[in-house]
């Protein structure tokens, strides 16, 4: 790399937006048996600006059409020259296993984002609950890291719950950064340990006695929560029992959509005429059925839009709305100012007149 013209100043480079842009993977780091982290940098040259626990969507070229996939960001935004992501592969992972196996400093692949609302800048606390498990520790990491430069002061109780101690993500760094956070107090639990695992810390799964060993004035705390489902809605449940300010609890999730039924009662009558959507990059102009999304009706006459989470958080399908109404029920994937300039997200809004989209 030719620092000569890689090197530039903060006030020299423009700020990374929420648009399609093109990332170059610079470094590969491995930190658990299936854990990797992914660094990128913006080609423009581009600073990148984004809150802390806030997600993008990868565009992975996996197969001969692109694999969408959301990860949440691992690096801090008061560092901005460059952006992570933390990866874990799961059995049947795809687009994770890709990375895995083909991504490697100096490939480029396309990147959508940043967008979420799971971010202490979004939700501030006098002090703090990081609650994670597995690789959703990533978002807490962000905001950690984010802390350790701007407010090193900050009170937050850390607590992580991994399978065992070799599995347990960041945890070298999170003990060097809390000899400079004062009030950082960490606390891991394993599920397991084996024969030759040192550890003297906590085993077994999380429960209410082991928070409140590790976090005596949890109840008093602002909450970030981010693991898989099951985790996450035990957590929600312990802290709904134990009467919590749930005002104060915040979790991390992409779960799917539910498919919309199309009942008998919704079928147009006969002679009804259905609403058409005009997809003007492609050229076809395809009615689209009662209860049906733009992004359905795409894919009933084979016109790409890219999706992944499909529920309204990630933003990867959003696309400009030229002309017409919808009905748009998103869940924190799209911003205010795109929405006011015409930009909707396919995946849940359905036609309320005949709509003309750029697709």
């Amino acid at each position: 790399m030719n620092m000569k013209t890689t090197y530039k100043h903060i006030d020299e480079m423009k700020p990374w937006s929420d648009k399609l842009h093109m990332l170059e993977c610079i470094s590969v780091t491995p930190e658990t048996p299936d854990v990797m982290t992914f660094l990128f940098r913006s080609e423009g040259p581009n600073w990148f600006r984004y809150l802390p626990g806030q997600f993008v969507t990868l565009e992975l070229p996996v197969g001969p059409e692109p694999l969408f996939r959301t990860y949440t960001l691992s690096s801090s935004p008061s560092r901005p020259y460059a952006l992570a992501v933390t990866v874990k592969a799961q059995a049947t992972s795809v687009g994770t296993r890709w990375m895995f196996n083909n991504l490697k400093p100096g490939m480029r692949i396309r990147a959508l984002g940043p967008l979420g609302d799971f971010s202490y800048v979004r939700h501030p606390g006098e002090k703090y609950l990081f609650i994670s498990a597995g690789s959703g520790v990533t978002p807490m990491m962000s905001m950690v890291r984010d802390m350790s430069d701007r407010a090193p002061q900050s009170d937050i109780s850390f607590i992580n719950c991994s399978r065992s101690p070799s599995d347990i993500v960041f945890r070298h760094e999170l003990e060097y950064l809390a000899r400079f956070m004062p009030n950082l107090s960490l606390g891991f639990i394993v599920e397991n340990c084996g024969r030759t695992d040192l550890w003297s810390g906590l085993k077994g799964m999380v429960d209410k006695a082991k928070i409140a060993l590790l976090s005596h004035d949890f109840m008093d705390r602002t909450v970030f929560c981010c693991g898989p489902e099951p985790f996450m809605a035990a957590i929600r449940s312990m802290l709904e029992a134990s009467g919590f300010d749930m005002a104060r609890y915040h979790q991390e999730s992409f779960s799917p959509a539910m498919p919309v039924a199309v009942g008998e009662s919704d079928l147009p009558d006969d002679g009804e005429v259905l609403a058409k959507i005009g997809f003007t990059l492609s050229g076809k102009d395809v009615p689209c059925q009662p209860g049906q999304t733009i992004l359905m009706t795409a894919r009933s006459a084979g016109v790409r839009i890219g999706a992944a989470c499909e529920s309204g958080i990630c933003g990867t399908c959003r696309v400009l709305k030229l002309s017409g109404e919808v009905e748009m029920n998103h869940n924190g994937g799209i911003l205010d100012e795109d929405i006011e300039e015409g930009y909707i997200l396919a995946c849940c809004s359905r036609p309320l007149t005949d709509v003309q989209v750029e697709a």
